[in-house]
């Protein structure tokens, strides 16, 4: 088995939106809302993940629900801790009594501060890791979508997260050149809700700016302009009311959104020394993360950089696949510190 003993360590993808936990043979068993339920007068956890992000907008006073990531960093330090300790019990839940403790890859921004960084070693061993190792965010998607990162071909990866997205060209083991911008999922679904605060004078919840996003959603033009009811509170009265919405004003709303994710390619592509650019023009641009769901997305960044990109096969659990799997490559975290570029991060 080597250092490790694979069947007790975990990969785990800490994301703004979700958390993702992967088990070496089982793959990733774990997948719920980075999303806690606190008690405001006893300090105590009510829920974790889905039953915590289902009391969104509807709870009482004593209880408060956060999310306590915040552009793919810790917010809340003791929250996270403990919402970490939820999944890996949970995730470990068939272990014997007796079982060491995990070792533990987690993924953390390419962009993140050695403060930040830490911040998620010291809260992941809180949680009850034996031993934690941080991975960048592009480097675990790309191992994730299957690209070649040990070979000296050059591979871009744009991983469209919840609180980030992170821009990187791969090769020989290492990132070459990257950019982090705090602009993603969450981003698109604040530009939804304020597009709807403002021209229609009616507060939607993030759960409701969500579902839209995922409905009728698109990036660029639309191919069908299909109309959608929403439901919210009208600002003037204050009282319940329900408006038709078409796709091309959703569209309009996440334009913004999207021209910054894609000058933050624009930019990675342009520090690319000119060997690898070749080799991102024969082989693409590969997306990952729940942002290249988005619908026309992989188009408008093709027609953009008139490269051919591709969406990997299962964008949302990429990350944590690849933290997992790099567990197997521990001998070259030694030589090869993922985290080792620390680009501009808008």
């Amino acid at each position: 088995m080597g250092l490790f003993n694979f069947s007790q360590d975990l990969g785990i993808d800490l994301g703004t939106a979700n958390t993702l936990v992967f088990v070496k043979g089982k793959g990733v068993v774990v997948s719920e809302p980075t999303v806690v339920a606190t008690n405001t007068r006893t300090g105590d956890i009510e829920a974790v993940g889905s039953s915590a992000r289902n009391m969104i907008g509807r709870t009482p006073g004593n209880i408060t629900v956060i999310r306590p990531m915040k552009d793919g960093v810790i917010a809340d330090y003791d929250t996270t801790a403990a919402m970490m300790k939820y999944y890996i019990n949970k995730a470990m839940k068939n272990r014997s009594y007796f079982a060491k403790k995990p070792s533990v890859m987690v993924c953390v921004p390419s962009g993140i501060t050695m403060v930040e960084e830490r911040a998620v070693i010291d809260a992941t061993k809180q949680a009850g890791a034996k031993e934690a190792f941080p991975i960048s965010e592009p480097f675990a998607a790309a191992i994730g979508a299957g690209l070649p990162v040990w070979e000296p071909t050059g591979s871009m990866i744009v991983d469209i997260g919840g609180g980030t997205t992170e821009v990187a060209v791969i090769s020989l083991g290492g990132v070459v050149t990257s950019r982090s911008v705090r602009t993603a999922g969450d981003n698109m679904d604040e530009a939804i809700a304020q597009y709807i605060r403002k021209h229609y004078s009616l507060m939607i919840g993030e759960r409701t700016a969500e579902s839209i996003k995922l409905e009728v959603g698109t990036a660029g033009k639309v191919d069908v302009n299909e109309e959608i009811d929403i439901r919210g509170r009208d600002l003037l009265t204050g009282l319940p009311k329900t408006i038709t919405i078409t796709a091309e004003e959703i569209a309009n709303s996440l334009k913004d959104t999207v021209d910054s994710i894609i000058e933050a390619v624009k930019n990675t592509l342009e520090k690319t020394p000119p060997e690898l650019a070749a080799d991102i023009m024969d082989r693409g641009i590969v997306l990952s993360g729940g942002g290249a769901l988005l619908k026309n997305i992989d188009q408008v960044i093709s027609d953009e950089t008139k490269m051919p990109v591709f969406i990997t096969e299962n964008p949302l659990e990429s990350v944590a696949i690849g933290t997992g799997k790099s567990l197997e490559y521990m001998q070259h975290f030694r030589s090869h510190p993922y985290v080792s570029s620390r680009p501009t991060v808008e």
